[in-house]
């Protein structure tokens, strides 16, 4: 599934680098606590896509509450989220996949989608192969 969660006000905190690598790095840290699948992932300016896949016991409504509030935590800002997050199930990852990797292309921020850093298209980062059930 495709996870999608905003910044309050889409107010573009990630822009900042040490911003955008701790909520990576927090996404590796709630993976350790509540393992899961990461197949994908870009960090925008203004909200966060992930493409993952959580086997039982495990809930994304876990892993998002715990995602959101730990980062919440380590940066010490105290209203960075909106409320809510976007679920989608996908019939095709791959695509999905791409979108994800495409998102800094589209925005403008790169030309191409392996430069953009606080995405998993760069290579820089451990996810797992895209091979779905």
């Amino acid at each position: 599934m495709m996870i999608t969660t905003n910044v309050l006000d889409r107010q573009p905190l990630f822009a900042n680098a040490s911003y955008a690598r701790e909520a990576i790095e927090c996404l590796y840290r709630v993976q350790a606590l509540y393992p899961f699948f990461l197949y994908a992932f870009v960090i925008m300016p203004d909200h966060c896509h992930f493409l993952v896949r959580v086997p039982a016991p495990e809930t994304i409504g876990r892993i998002m509450n715990s995602y959101k509030s730990g980062l919440t935590f380590d940066l010490g800002i105290p209203k960075l989220w909106q409320r809510r997050y976007h679920l989608r199930l996908i019939a095709y990852p791959d695509q999905t996949k791409n979108y994800i990797h495409q998102n800094a292309v589209a925005a403008g921020l790169v030309e191409c989608a392996e430069d953009y850093p606080w995405s998993s298209a760069s290579g820089r980062w451990d996810i797992t192969e895209l091979l779905w059930e």
